[in-house]
């Protein structure tokens, strides 16, 4: 394999990459897009470009999405106002068919990316390949749900077959009734379900910053729970950092949060010594 044809000038360097090709070879990368990242599009066509770029490689990969942005702008079009609840919106019927509707499509213009740059992949959302069952999450919350079972044979063997699983973050619960779930929350369960190696969440900030702002490249859970109490991890980190513990304690080996908006953050997170944001160890 010429790594020096598929990967990018600016990306890591081919001594790094090789070393790393052969740790991953036999183990999953499940990676979450979200946040504000993806309205943009050149940081969108920059992602598909790196998930391209590690399917050629042979790795194996699971993208979960979230769609925040997208559905914000939906509903301001139809003059629905949105309210939050814990860090979560509060579904409707009328909202959970527009947040329905805003994850597939999303979903469809990942998977048709891809396919452009000659890496198949394939739908997983409530209309097709469902994998997530759901609970409803809380009463006053109506339609959001969290994980209560992933089928994983379903992910797998559409990784046997050289495909790369794009899931939505919904889920189906009774009488398929359609959840919308927070996408950290949707990623971690995955991750946990599948037992992967890594969980990448990609972010608009560069990972978890100390008191003085500083970027902390490595972090153990009592570290986390450190700074939680001492609040310098706050607000919508706070979730984030959740899944994060969650994963890294139920089979994850590591979980790293990283600045989507960095050009190949994906590449120097998987393939390089120095890493690319915040990396989290049991």
């Amino acid at each position: 394999m010429d790594l020096k044809k598929i990967l990018p000038e600016n990306g890591p360097p081919v001594n790094e990459v090789s070393k790393y090709i052969e740790k991953y070879k036999n183990d999953l990368i499940v990676i979450k897009y979200g946040g504000n990242v993806f309205i943009d599009r050149s940081i969108f066509n920059n992602f598909i470009n790196d998930i391209c770029i590690l399917n050629k490689l042979g790795l194996s990969i699971v993208i979960v999405h979230g769609g925040g942005p997208r559905i914000k702008r939906e509903l301001e079009k139809s003059n629905i106002k949105t309210k939050f609840i814990r860090g979560l919106r509060v579904t409707d019927e009328k909202i959970i068919k527009i947040v329905e509707n805003v994850l597939i499509d999303f979903n469809n213009d990942i998977v048709n990316s891809l396919k452009k740059k000659g890496s198949e992949a394939i739908s997983i959302n409530t209309k097709e390949n469902n994998v997530i069952e759901v609970i409803p999450e809380t009463e006053d919350l109506g339609f959001v749900g969290i994980p209560k079972k992933v089928n994983t044979n379903v992910i797998e063997n559409f990784i046997k077959r050289d495909l790369i699983p794009i899931i939505s973050p919904l889920g189906l619960g009774v009488n398929h009734q359609a959840y919308n779930i927070n996408g950290d929350t949707a990623a971690g369960a995955i991750a946990k379900s599948l037992k992967s190696r890594r969980l990448l969440l990609m972010t608009n900030v560069e990972g978890v910053l100390d008191k003085n702002k500083n970027l902390i490249e490595d972090l153990s859970s009592s570290e986390i729970l450190k700074m939680v109490n001492e609040e310098i991890i706050t607000e919508g980190m706070i979730p984030k950092i959740n899944t994060c513990l969650d994963a890294v304690n139920n089979g994850v080996k590591a979980v790293g949060i990283i600045d989507g908006r960095k050009k190949h953050s994906i590449l120097f997170e998987i393939f390089s010594d120095k890493g690319s944001g915040t990396l989290i160890r049991k």
